[in-house]
Parts: C-alpha cells; sequence; structure tokens
C-alpha cells in the first residue's frame, strides 16, 4: 500500500511539474556552462547540448564511425583542401525556421570570425574552434581559408591543407548547428537560463532551473522517424556519484553516468540495476615537466615510468574496468600503434640505476599535482596519485602532494614554469589519432616548458604530426602516427596510466541506451516501460 502511495505521489508530482508520463530523467554530472553551441568545452555541456542540436555529421551508435545527420553526403576536393557538405532539406529548428546552408554559414562565422557582430554581442570566445582548427579568421594558424554557400543545400569548406579528419572534428558535440533566428533574438542571453536554446535536435528546450535541472521536451517535428521515444527529458544536475547511485536506486532517476568503478559490484547485484559500460576512447595520464631540471633529463622520466607498478594500480582503483599499456591513444586507435611499443617495464631496481646515472643516485624532491574532481579516467585522483607516489618513494623521489580548486589548476598548469608533475587525462572528440596528439605534443606544448620557461617545442615530434593532420593517405598516416607513439613513449613527457572503460548505470526498464565511445550520446532512442 505505501508503495502504491509513492508512485502515485510521484506521478502527482510530475503532472503538477507540467511533464509528460513518459518522462526520462537522467543524472547528470553536473550543470552546463551553457546552451550556446561552439562556446563550451567540457563534457557536462556536451551531454546536455546533444539533446538540443543535431551537428552536420554523427557517429554510429556505439562507435566513432561517422553517419550522416545534418550533412546527408561529404566529399573532398582531389586536392584535399577543400570539403564540400550536401545538407538534408526539410529540417525544421525547434523555432519552425528552416535549416539550410546559411544557417550553417551563420553558426561557423559565429564560431570562426572574431570580428563576426553576433559574436560580439554575445561576448563568448568560442576556444574550441581555434583548439581544433588552428586559429580565428584573419590568423597565420587558421586551417580554414573560407567558407561559402554553393546553393540552399551545399556548403563548402576551403583550407589552406588538406584536412583529412575535418568531417569528424565538425561532428564533435562542441559543433551543434542552432536557430539563426533564435541568436539573433536572444543576443547575449542566448544559450543561458534566460535565453534558452534552440536546434534542431530531439528535444526542445523548455525550463533551466539553475543549480537544479534542465527540462527539455519532445521535439514533435524531429526528422528522424518516430524519435524521440520518450516525451521529456529532465536532466537532473547531481555533482556527488554516491548520491547519483542512491537516486538511481531509489528509482527517482532512470540513468545516471560516471558512477566509480568500485560499485560495479553493488550495481551487478541489484536487481533493479544495470551497469553499462562507455567504450574506452580516453587516456589518463602523468605528465613531467621539463622545466624542472631533473625532469629536463629523459632518463628521470623514463626512470619514472618504470617505477610506478601501474598494473597493480589500475588492478587497485580500476580492476577490470581499465587497462594500462605505454600508449597514449587507446585500443580504438591500435592500427595506429607502434609494433616497437608494449609498456614501460616495471623495474625499481634499473629505475634507481637511470637516476643515478643522471646523477640523483639519492633521489629528489618533485612537487606531485593531483586533480581536485573526479573524472572517467581518474575516479580517486588523489588515492590514486598516493599510489603512485608510493611508489616513487621506493627510487628515492621525495613526493609533495598538492592540488588546487579545478578551474586553477587547469589554468595554472599553463603558467610558466607550470607544475612539475601532474595528472591529467583526455576523452577524444572524435576518431582520428590526431585528437589524441595534437593536443598534447604538437608545438608549442602549452602546459609543459623548457628551462627557459617557453612552451616546450619537440621539433621533430611536431614536423611529424603536423606531416599525419595534413596527409590524405591513409597508409602514410598510419606510418606516420606509429613512429609518433614510439617518439612519445621514449621522450616519456606523459606516461599513460590507464584507458578505462566509465561506469554507467540505468534502472532495468531502460532501453534503448547505446553508450558512445566519444563521452556523450543523444538520447533520443532511450525508452522505458512501466511507472
Amino acid at each position: 500500500m505505501r508503495r502504491q502511495w509513492l508512485m502515485a505521489l510521484a506521478l502527482s508530482a510530475l503532472a503538477s511539474a507540467g511533464l509528460a508520463q513518459k518522462t526520462l530523467v537522467f543524472g547528470h554530472e553536473g550543470e552546463p556552462v551553457n546552451l550556446e553551441s561552439g562556446n563550451i568545452t567540457d563534457g557536462v555541456s556536451i551531454y546536455a547540448q546533444r539533446q538540443i542540436y543535431d551537428t552536420l555529421v554523427d557517429f554510429k551508435p556505439g562507435s566513432s564511425d561517422p553517419v550522416p545527420a545534418l550533412a546527408t553526403s561529404w566529399f573532398a576536393s582531389p586536392d584535399g583542401k577543400s570539403w564540400t557538405f550536401r545538407l538534408r532539406q526539410g529540417v525544421k529548428f525547434h523555432d519552425g525556421t528552416d535549416f539550410d546552408a546559411n544557417a550553417v554559414l551563420f553558426n561557423v562565422n559565429r564560431w570562426w570570425d572574431p570580428k563576426d557582430p553576433t559574436r560580439i554581442q554575445g561576448g563568448a570566445n568560442y576556444e574550441i574552434w581555434g583548439e581544433l582548427f588552428g586559429g580565428y579568421k584573419g590568423t597565420s594558424g587558421s586551417f580554414l581559408k573560407n567558407v561559402r554557400v554553393v546553393d540552399k543545400y551545399t556548403i563548402r569548406f576551403d583550407f589552406g591543407a588538406p584536412i583529412p579528419y575535418f568531417p569528424v572534428a565538425i561532428g564533435s558535440g562542441y559543433f551543434g548547428i542552432a536557430s539563426p533566428a533564435a541568436i539573433k533574438a536572444q543576443g547575449a542571453k542566448y544559450g543561458t537560463p534566460a535565453g534558452g536554446a534552440v536546434g534542431t535536435g530531439p528535444f526542445r528546450f523548455k525550463e533551466w532551473r539553475v543549480g537544479d535541472r534542465l527540462i527539455l521536451e519532445k521535439n514533435p517535428n524531429f526528422w528522424k522517424q518516430g524519435l524521440p521515444k520518450a516525451d521529456a527529458l529532465v536532466m537532473r544536475f547531481i555533482k556527488d556519484p554516491a548520491a547519483r547511485l542512491a537516486e538511481l536506486k531509489a528509482g527517482s532517476i532512470d540513468l545516471t553516468i560516471q558512477i566509480p568503478p568500485a560499485n560495479l559490484g553493488a550495481i551487478e547485484a541489484d536487481r533493479n540495476l544495470d551497469p553499462v559500460l562507455r567504450p574506452s576512447f580516453n587516456v589518463g595520464y602523468l605528465a613531467l615537466n621539463p622545466a624542472y631540471k631533473p625532469l629536463s633529463d629523459v632518463r628521470v622520466r623514463q626512470a619514472i615510468a618504470m617505477a610506478i607498478n601501474k598494473k597493480a594500480i589500475v588492478q587497485a582503483f580500476w580492476s577490470k574496468l581499465g587497462e594500462t599499456n605505454g600508449h597514449f591513444t587507446p585500443t580504438a586507435f591500435k592500427t595506429y600503434w607502434s609494433p616497437e611499443v608494449t609498456d614501460y617495464e616495471y623495474n625499481p631496481t634499473k629505475a634507481k640505476q637511470l637516476l643515478a646515472q643522471a646523477g640523483y643516485p639519492n633521489g629528489f624532491d618533485l612537487e606531485f599535482w593531483y586533480m581536485p574532481v573526479s573524472r572517467p579516467y581518474f575516479p580517486t585522483p588523489k588515492e590514486i596519485a598516493e599510489a603512485m607516489g608510493a611508489d616513487l618513494s621506493a627510487i628515492g623521489i621525495r613526493v609533495k602532494f598538492q592540488t588546487k580548486d579545478w578551474a586553477t589548476y587547469l589554468n595554472d598548469r599553463k603558467v610558466a614554469p607550470g607544475f612539475q608533475a601532474y595528472m591529467l587525462g583526455w576523452t577524444g572528440d572524435y576518431g582520428d589519432p590526431s585528437n589524441f596528439f595534437d593536443p598534447h605534443f604538437a608545438s608549442p606544448i602549452t602546459d609543459l616548458f623548457d628551462s627557459a620557461g617557453k612552451p616546450l617545442d619537440v621539433k621533430e615530434l611536431n614536423a611529424l604530426l603536423a606531416r599525419g593532420s595534413s596527409s590524405s593517405n591513409q597508409a602514410e598516416r598510419i606510418r606516420i602516427y606509429q613512429q609518433a607513439d614510439k617518439m612519445v613513449f621514449d621522450l616519456a613527457l606523459r606516461i599513460p596510466i590507464v584507458h578505462s572503460q566509465p561506469l554507467n548505470a540505468k534502472r532495468k526498464n531502460v532501453t534503448g541506451w547505446v553508450l558512445s565511445p566519444l563521452g556523450s550520446e543523444s538520447l533520443e532512442d532511450v525508452d522505458k516501460s512501466g511507472l
């Protein structure tokens, strides 16, 4: 009787909130920074935006293989320096306006052109465009040289050099296509709780309750017939993973993400829950900064790599949800792995010998920075740092642990001379090895420094990566990235600790949730039965 009363009360609460009966409640790990496409860099915001927007290119569920979305097809010019996209016809934005090539041009100019008037009005810098595509309109580093409308449903991008991965890059979750009319109408409010967001995606914006939840409703005119399956989607902001799991067990949310691996057994034992694993597409690493004199010697960096018992650490903190090897890229890029690379040998004795050869027979002091937040690649960073620190102390390296708040941590590692050693990681944005190598090893390397305090420039590696990014010959790209894999391993500037499978969970009555290796997915196919 009590259970029936609670269910009736829950339904009444949904009705009073104006929500449809088939409402999917998603336990999100945090609150979006904003809902303006192109003006985000974080995964929390991407997940929310994927429900509202479509991109030109999408990815096959559960993989990084590109499939048509707002673009039905695309092709490169013979010299590889231009990409042309044929656009889907008959698509409407949530506000009823037409999607066409002019709408794509409007969005791209907003991201790329610093002088675009709608960008100035919004007061954003759209940093992700510059990071992925070399810079902005009018700057020497910009890969993109021109973008133009060919006809109502065709748009062309022209580059200074071949960019073979552009279709998958423009398909990443940062670049949802927004309604030009809505942006013009809302101005600086667009993408905020007050201004909302308008795309062509499966759900349309209804309400953003700051600090609590984002409420979306079904797009009745979605171009994918029969989708979405839910009538409404509520994304609740629950930062504590233990609280998310508790609410999932109680049935107050239907599905959630980023559960610490230690909870796998408890989820498997709960008859009402299912664990859902995201394909591994990340790396958690330890960065070693050559600006600090001991770490300027590659023998010292290699000694650190040999001193850390990576296999034992991964087993202790990830169990079967993590793997370790010497490759900076995850298994999805195994084709690009060098056959000469396996992993750093765990050998404290040899590590001590390397330290002695480098002039540090008695070790040295090391500031070791660990992240203040849980991420998919490092779910319990402090404890993982302490385990690595214990291994380093065994070869005479005296570790002093440090941390800062997350925003300051991310910023200060890039302020010369940077942190001596620090933990961080990366989840791929799209299925190309350049997305792992370039942000971490292409010059200038903005979070590692030389002895003069300048951003590190590994010229031979940078030249290799530039060739890889611009080559349109797949066999050549494989050879290039295999060479890069070996070079990165030997340099030991970033020691790959883990490639993890992030743990997520759902109620058993929830179906159709296929997780993407790219860190987020549309929930358009997700359905639930019963209450």
